[in-house]
């Protein structure tokens, strides 16, 4: 018979699961390293974009460019097709002027952006300005602006300036922590885990693998990546080439395999870039992937931005033990810092925000580890003379121990000398009795004797 109270406890017990998991998965703090490195690379993207436009700025943008303001705002407004949420004021600027002012203003925040000056400013900035061109750009968009402009999008959430940046070297030199003002706090955010960090690094996670996804069911749908010849009309086109890989015509093996391994990689890499135990396979074929692309195919800057998109995926605690100025010790404290704010999120939420508010500064963890690495020199220093005493203590009670063994066989000795004696005396004792019985007889006898002569 069915237990009521088991089938009613059962989707409970599901539920409180799918919602702890969900809870951890977007609001478990980690730390923004990845992010931070991805800023720079992102930023110096988007700024060499911003620089290849700026060799020709009046073709891509004002009325005589090659699409002009009128032709590329009817390509957003309906005109020529849907009518999309696609704006820009680019469309109603046409002074050479001040689309040069603009352009100018725009290469500023982009690298102000990528050095991580200002980024709570910076990183909104450039993704509104980029976005600007984008809509202004319509029909000369690449996959590299879309990637970039993306990733600008996520960061611009988080705390991306918070390493490797000028607004970590201001919060430092200016001894920014968590009893400075609010606003001091925001521009400059300190070094810790977060909860921005977790849900930007999430959402850039799940838009790369919806891109791989559709991308590989786009191709999917065509006939040259089921016949295994994709690959070799990609090598073989003198528009890409940027090296001759025609020699693959004589191994159309080699050709099958690559053009049947990329499908199933960029199908299922929804799939198997979450388990660890198949991420470091997935990470390692994007990058062949790309790498390829960007030495073989003539599109390195396309390349190198999805290598560096796919590193959404690498732990912020590897980089941060092995970034310059963060020493391994600190990356595990902070590690183990982490869990410990999993494990309070999950229990209580007063008990993770107390936590986070005792944060250390990188400042005062240097600090610390300068003096812990004092305290192991000299208790490396007690150690070895400990090891030294030990070992004269070792060599002294083997002195003792053979001492011992000598005077337990001079113990023997001097017993086995005694046992003897005491036997001597013993056999003397009784000697000396048995002659005094003898004597005493002896003597009874002769006075026994003499009293017979008396009477």
């Amino acid at each position: 018979m069915i237990n009521a109270s088991a089938l009613i406890e059962w989707p409970k017990s599901f539920a409180r699961l799918w919602a702890t998991i969900w809870e951890r998965f977007w609001f478990t703090p980690t730390l923004p390293d990845t992010l931070c490195v991805l800023r720079i690379v992102t930023g110096a993207m988007l700024l060499y974009a911003h620089l290849v436009l700026a060799t020709d700025l009046l073709s891509f943008v004002g009325t005589e460019a090659w699409i002009n303001n009128e032709t590329a705002r009817q390509l957003h407004d309906g005109a020529f097709g849907l009518n999309d949420w696609g704006r820009s004021y680019l469309w109603r600027i046409s002074s050479p002027g001040v689309l040069w002012v603009h352009h100018g203003v725009t290469i500023i925040v982009t690298f102000l952006f990528m050095i991580g000056c200002l980024t709570r400013i910076t990183a909104p900035a450039a993704w509104f300005l980029q976005l600007m061109y984008i809509h202004r750009l319509t029909g000369a968009l690449f996959g590299l602006d879309q990637i970039v402009t993306y990733s600008v999008m996520y960061m611009m959430l988080t705390p991306c300036g918070s390493r490797f940046s000028v607004d970590a070297w201001l919060r430092e030199r200016f001894r920014t922590h968590d009893g400075s003002s609010r606003l001091r706090q925001w521009i400059f955010p300190q070094w810790k885990p977060s909860i921005s960090a977790t849900v930007g690094t999430r959402l850039m996670q799940i838009h790369l693998c919806i891109i791989y996804l559709f991308g590989g069911l786009a191709k999917a749908r065509g006939d040259l990546w089921w016949d295994g010849t994709a690959v070799w009309y990609a090598v073989a086109n003198f528009e890409y080439q940027s090296m001759d890989m025609t020699w693959l015509a004589k191994y159309p093996s080699i050709v099958s395999f690559l053009t049947n391994i990329t499908l199933f990689w960029e199908i299922f890499y929804i799939a198997l870039v979450w388990p660890r135990a198949t991420r470091p396979f997935v990470l390692a074929m994007a990058i062949a992937v790309h790498g390829g692309i960007a030495l073989f195919l003539g599109m390195a800057t396309f390349g190198v931005m999805m290598i560096a998109a796919n590193c959404i995926f690498v732990p912020p605690e590897w980089i941060a033990g092995r970034a310059r100025g963060l020493l391994p010790e600190e990356s595990e404290q902070f590690a183990q810092w982490n869990d410990e704010s999993v494990a309070g999120s999950s229990s209580d939420p007063a008990t993770d925000t107390e936590t986070t508010r005792k944060t250390p500064t990188v400042g005062e963890l240097r600090r610390a580890y300068a003096k812990l690495k004092r305290r192991k020199a000299r208790y490396t220093e007690a150690s070895a003379k400990l090891k030294r005493r030990s070992a004269r203590l070792k060599e002294r009670e083997e002195e003792y121990k053979s001492r011992v063994r000598r005077l337990r066989k001079r113990e023997e000795r001097i017993k086995s000398i005694v046992e003897k004696r005491r036997d001597r005396k013993a056999s003397e004792s009784e000697l000396t009795r048995e002659l005094d019985k003898e004597l005493k007889k002896d003597l009874d006898a002769d006075a026994g004797q003499s009293d017979i002569h008396i009477n």
